[in-house]
């Protein structure tokens, strides 16, 4: 069995989101319409080209102290004193960094462009070089947890070097009841690269090539979902029925890959003694299943007064007696179509970080300093956007698709926020520094929440702040009502599939059912929407992902009314130390300090009760 996923390889994978994991529209390669260039990102930092000579030559090395590695250490662990374990944990960490390096470089060279056939090539290729060298590690870990607890125990009490690795033991030994034979974990190791990971490319290519036809456009599936927040209601109504139409050409494949995939966790899960289908995720996230069960029945149980309440409100404010799905992400009649130019995003949002916390601006003003950022929009280039965090001895690197509306200048507050955590937790080293999803979260939705708090209580215009309110209220059902919605249809979907493959039809129903317990008699959802989930890449890449949108945005509205309230002393020192733990502390720790308890039922209430009372707001106002 391998290390526990760093957030790094599931950031890279699946990009933010909210709303929707819409795209960029249309536009010059480099640059938005009528805007100076955009940043695209160097990265030179981790390997000059996949041509590179030291890409080759790391990778030798890395294959050759891993074999020297296993040579010397498999199966002697019981054996060694608690510094020789630490030491050889060090090497360990050393070895995995460099193909973590190697692969941080793959993920990205794919991401700028999926369409060209020869970074598909060179990603694979490097997958399986990557894969073929961890196999000579994996004893490791394995060993480590053959190991019994007092025998652990007592080498970490002989060793206070080994004491420094005590998190990573501890967050390992989560598997311990789900690990396998040694040859049965080197051959699911292996075939990693010609099963689940074969799926996701294809998936990503096909997303790619995709053209989707819009009254007389052929756009990208970017290009077109982003038109579903156009003004016109027609032009909304023509970009979904193109998406319906590209996707539902295609739905056996995806279909298709969604029951392979689905099918490939369930033997897995059944292998490893995983109760359901979320527990894998949850244990690697480190996070009981009881709490996410709390925070999803918070939610569902909350669909009336958020959800239902706003886009009843939102029918009325369009003029309409229902809402299709294409009116979701509508504008409201009073929203202007401005166009916010990068320079200005990027001032609004490192002056809102630096009004919390300058150390905070400062670490991400390097992130413009430096070639660091890709906002460029381009054919190819996945769609969304991510932070990578790499390795530690590298930087992040933040892939954006900049359009100008108020809503990007949001997702760079968001994505910003991932790359300063990535940075403030490199500090810990690479298998210290990875923190759960259900974490990751936390610095991003903070750095938006900081963001929009900024402009809000700077509007003076009732008009222009009630239109502020409700594309946060907007943002934030998106990140906590429609991901805890695409978490349930994951569930029934597994669920499901267990007893038989899923036509595309059954699939359909799963979804529509969600989407009308979710977002409430407000909408008419018309058929042909049923083919939407099969563009979410979270459900492909990283099963489960999507509840910990949800997890993050509860906890920061709840972290945040703590700061706003000023019930905590030194609340900045005590946030940085927060994001310095990475992966050392889990969430009770964590939050200790600010009086919060994720464990605690009152928690998810009170981090709903914000969301409610921006709606509250907007009532009143209205």
């Amino acid at each position: 069995m391998s290390t526990p996923p760093r957030a790094a390889a599931d950031a890279a994978a699946a990009p933010f989101s909210p709303p929707d994991a819409s795209g960029p529209p249309g536009g010059a390669p480099g640059q938005a319409p009528g805007e100076a260039p955009l940043p695209v990102w160097d990265l030179s930092d981790l390997y000059a080209s996949p041509e590179d000579p030291r890409l080759n030559a790391d990778l030798d090395r890395a294959e050759e102290e891993g074999k020297a590695f296993a040579a010397r250490l498999a199966g002697k662990l019981p054996g060694l004193s608690g510094d020789a374990l630490a030491a050889a944990i060090a090497e360990y960490e050393r070895i995995e960094e460099v193909l973590g390096r190697a692969m941080s470089y793959g993920q990205l060279v794919f991401a700028g462009d999926a369409q060209d056939p020869a970074n598909g090539r060179f990603y694979q290729t490097l997958q399986e070089r990557v894969t073929t060298i961890s196999s000579h590690l994996l004893f490791f870990t394995l060993e480590l947890n053959r190991l019994e607890d007092a025998e652990l125990e007592r080498k970490l009490l002989g060793s206070a070097a080994l004491r420094r690795w005590r998190s990573w033991l501890r967050d390992l030994r989560v598997f311990r009841p789900h690990q396998l034979s040694d040859e049965l974990e080197k051959l699911l190791h292996e075939k990693e690269v010609t099963g689940r990971s074969a799926w996701n490319r294809l998936f990503d290519e096909t997303i790619a090539g995709m053209v989707v036809k819009v009254a007389d456009e052929e756009l990208t599936v970017s290009a077109a979902l982003n038109k579903l927040s156009d003004r016109d209601r027609a032009v909304r109504e023509a970009a979904a029925k193109g998406v319906s139409e590209a996707f539902g050409g295609r739905i056996r494949l995806f279909s298709l890959i969604t029951n392979t995939l689905a099918k490939d966790k369930e033997i897995i899960d059944t292998w490893r003694r995983y109760p359901r289908p979320g527990s894998a995720r949850n244990r690697a996230n480190m996070v009981e299943d009881e709490v996410v069960d709390a925070l999803v029945s918070a939610v569902r149980a909350s669909y009336p007064r958020l959800s239902h309440r706003y886009y009843a409100m939102k029918a009325r404010w369009l003029g309409l007696p229902k809402l299709q799905h294409w009116d979701r992400n509508a504008p409201l009649p009073e929203e202007q179509d401005r166009s916010i130019a990068w320079p200005d995003a990027v001032r609004t949002v490192l002056d809102s970080y630096r009004a919390f916390s300058p150390e905070l601006a400062a670490i991400g003003g390097r992130f413009f300093e430096k070639p660091w950022i890709d906002a460029a929009l381009r054919p190819g280039k996945a769609s969304g956007a991510f932070a990578h965090p790499t390795v530690p001895s590298a930087h992040p690197y933040l892939l954006l698709n900049y359009h100008g509306k108020t809503r990007d200048v949001m997702t760079l507050a968001h994505e910003l926020g991932h790359g300063v955590h990535q940075v403030l937790a490199g500090e810990q080293g690479y298998l210290l520094s990875g923190t759960p999803l259900t974490l990751a979260e936390t610095a991003s939705v903070f750095g938006e929440m900081l963001t929009f708090r900024g402009l809000l209580d700077a509007e003076t215009d009732p008009k222009r702040r009630r239109l502020m309110l409700a594309g946060k209220v907007e943002d934030m059902l998106n990140t906590v009502v429609r991901q805890v919605a695409f978490y349930r249809f994951e569930m029934l979907l597994h669920e499901e599939r267990r007893k038989g493959e899923l036509s595309a039809e059954q699939i359909a129903a799963l979804w529509m059912q969600v989407q009308r317990e979710s977002l409430g008699p407000a909408f008419d959802f018309t058929e042909d929407y049923g083919v939407y989930w099969a563009y979410i890449p979270h459900f492909v890449h990283t099963p489960f992902y999507v509840y910990a949108y949800a997890f993050g945005d509860c906890l920061v509205n709840a972290l945040y009314g703590v700061y706003r309230d000023g019930a905590v002393p030194d609340f900045e020192r005590k946030y940085l130390d927060l994001l310095k733990a990475g992966g050392t502390l889990r969430h009770r720790e964590l939050l200790a300090p600010f009086g919060l308890d994720a464990s605690d039922p009152q928690f998810w209430q009170r981090g709903l009760d914000v969301i409610a009372g921006f709606i509250d707001e907007l009532e009143k106002a209205a």
